[in-house]
């Protein structure tokens, strides 16, 4: 009978001994794990100077704390707590050396110092995104959306920003400080001319990035996701004075808030948790609205435009991204309609459409509160389509928004187009006639080739872009190829908006024009500038490069008449 007791009890030990730990006990050995890895990792970075590390006492603590570095690496390792959690030392008998907590192992450094290992701020299942000068700690599991493919949107957003910064502050007499780029002399425009901190020799108010700037942007990312474009605007952007990084989600948020520590952007860059609409619906007093408000989404951006005309201040920057291209070039129009107010159509020129259709919809909807855009920049990348405008009030302008957009009219035949405004404006002296436009512009069928035509639209039928504007953007970015990744490529697409024409609607292919007329192909070289020679017919028309090979011709013979 004792012999049977004390086999038993020897299996109960056995049990007991094995048995996986309580979620409090677990939580706890991963803390200190985690505590052991950060103190050892600051006693080795002391160097010779360092003091010697404090004897850590015998028993299962030593086998936790050695095998707390694979725990840091490892996907499927205990869940280590928050940064700034159960951080205290290990029971030890003697005297512990001071804890190692977070913001000792100086977070942010990371664009600095290359060799600031990782591993002893980043939790279980983590890994680490570089995309310019930021560095964001991301979960390896989808639970935050992040976009590689995008470097170049945000890249090109960064170098956008920075120029409407520079514009902005210039006026106020602040110098815009850009890493790499030389320096660009500022005339102090305001009537305040006191000392203040930042000042330059010359006597003008800096502004730097990381810093934040008492007369610089307020800017808001509504969906901000990973909070990646936020922090590289705070360490690559100056002339800011606050970004709002806004999520719904719990997780992206409390990342962003993780991210801006990381990146030592605590007093410039605040983590939000809001519904982006109910957001910017609350700051369209004058006086809370944001001087830029970016819009990323996953999807289509329809639901916040309303409340993002709202929010953004006098002559303040809006950026735009949509990337339900199937529903703006065509695949869709009744879907288009409902979300954008405008019907899309399958066309050669889709893609500059669909820029044209977000344009419409974003100044129809600023209309309502007596409000108008100034496209400043549009461009149709990859799977998405970009825009960035400035947004003003005024009452009288709103007026000419009519004559702004137009219908379009597309042969399903030939794939001749034209175009219908939708207003008129005509000039009597010092005032502005209004009237209904008269049309339409074409017959029951096409006159080239006899077939029905196809209704889109109303689209935007002014010009896409602010030239000026972008040959400012294109020199900062030539001037400084360091600075992006992406720097070519920004280069190219700036370069070929420059080059197009500003009063011409849509476009024409040379392939599908060839087609139609059942003519060899000529080469791009050949029709970049072509003469007229027909008695009716004896301008000359300048050929743009567009993004993709087209082109708007005017040529000799049947092909003129057809256009």
């Amino acid at each position: 009978m004792l012999a049977g007791t004390a086999w038993l009890s020897r299996v109960l030990r056995v049990c007991v001994s094995t048995a996986p730990r309580c979620p409090r006990r677990a939580w706890t050995a991963g803390a200190t794990a985690a505590s052991a890895a950060r103190r050892r990792f600051m006693e080795s970075s002391a160097g010779p100077q360092g003091s010697p590390a404090a004897p850590t006492p015998s028993g299962s603590e030593d086998k936790v704390a050695d095998s707390a570095p694979s725990q840091l690496n490892s996907t499927t390792g205990p869940a280590l707590p928050p940064p700034g959690l159960g951080d205290s030392p290990a029971p030890s008998s003697e005297a512990a050396p001071p804890t190692s907590r977070l913001e000792d192992v100086q977070p942010g450094s990371f664009p600095l110092d290359q060799d600031t290992p990782l591993e002893a701020v980043l939790l279980a299942g983590e890994t680490v995104v570089r995309e310019g000068r930021a560095v964001i700690v991301f979960p390896s599991a989808n639970e935050v959306f992040y976009n590689p493919v995008q470097e170049f949107n945000r890249d090109l957003t960064c170098a956008v920003v920075t120029e409407y910064a520079r514009e902005h502050l210039a006026a106020k007499g602040v110098y815009v400080v850009v890493p790499g780029e030389e320096g660009r002399l500022v005339v102090n425009l305001s009537e305040d001319s006191e000392g203040a901190d930042g000042q330059s020799e010359g006597g003008a108010k800096t502004a730097t990035v990381g810093q934040s700037c008492e007369e610089g942007l307020r800017v808001l990312e509504g969906l901000a996701a990973s909070g990646l474009r936020s922090v590289r605007f705070g360490l690559e952007v100056p002339g800011l004075r606050s970004i709002t990084a806004n999520d719904c989600s719990a997780r992206a948020a409390a990342l962003i808030a993780r991210n801006a520590q990381l990146n030592r952007l605590q007093g410039l860059l605040t983590a939000s948790q809001r519904d982006a609409s109910m957001l910017m619906y609350e700051a369209r007093g004058r006086k809370e609205r944001y001087d830029v408000i970016d819009l990323d989404p996953y999807g289509s951006p329809a639901p916040f435009l309303d409340a993002a005309v709202q929010a953004v201040s006098e002559g303040g920057l809006l950026c735009v991204t949509c990337t339900d291209m199937a529903v703006m070039a065509g695949n869709s129009g009744e879907t288009c309609y409902s979300k954008y107010g405008s019907v899309s159509i399958k066309a050669k020129y889709c893609h500059e459409m669909a820029l044209r259709i977000i344009l419409h919809s974003v100044d129809q909807r600023a209309g309502v509160y007596q409000r108008y855009i100034e496209p400043l920049l549009s461009v149709s990348v990859d799977f998405y389509i970009r825009v960035f405008v400035r947004v003003h009030s005024g009452q009288a302008r709103v007026k000419s928004s009519a004559s702004k957009q137009a219908l379009v009219y597309n042969c399903v035949g030939c794939g001749s187009f034209h175009l219908q405004r939708m207003g008129k404006k005509t000039s009597q002296g010092n005032h502005m006639k209004y009237s209904a436009a008269t049309g339409p512009p074409v017959g029951p069928n096409c006159e080239h080739c006899g077939h029905k035509h196809q209704l889109g639209g109303p689209v935007w039928a002014e010009p896409l872009h602010n030239l000026e504007f972008v040959g400012r953007v294109l020199a900062a970015v030539s001037g400084n190829p360091s600075r992006f990744g992406t720097s070519r490529r920004i280069e190219g697409m700036l370069s070929m908006v420059t080059e197009e024409l500003q009063d011409v609607p849509l476009y024409y292919t040379l392939d599908s024009m060839s087609s139609t007329l059942h003519c060899n192909t000529p080469s791009l070289l050949q029709a970049r500038y072509l003469h007229c020679t027909t008695l009716h017919c004896t301008a000359t028309m300048q050929v743009p490069a567009l993004h993709s090979p087209t082109l708007i011709l005017c040529v000799a013979g049947p092909l003129c008449s057809m256009l």
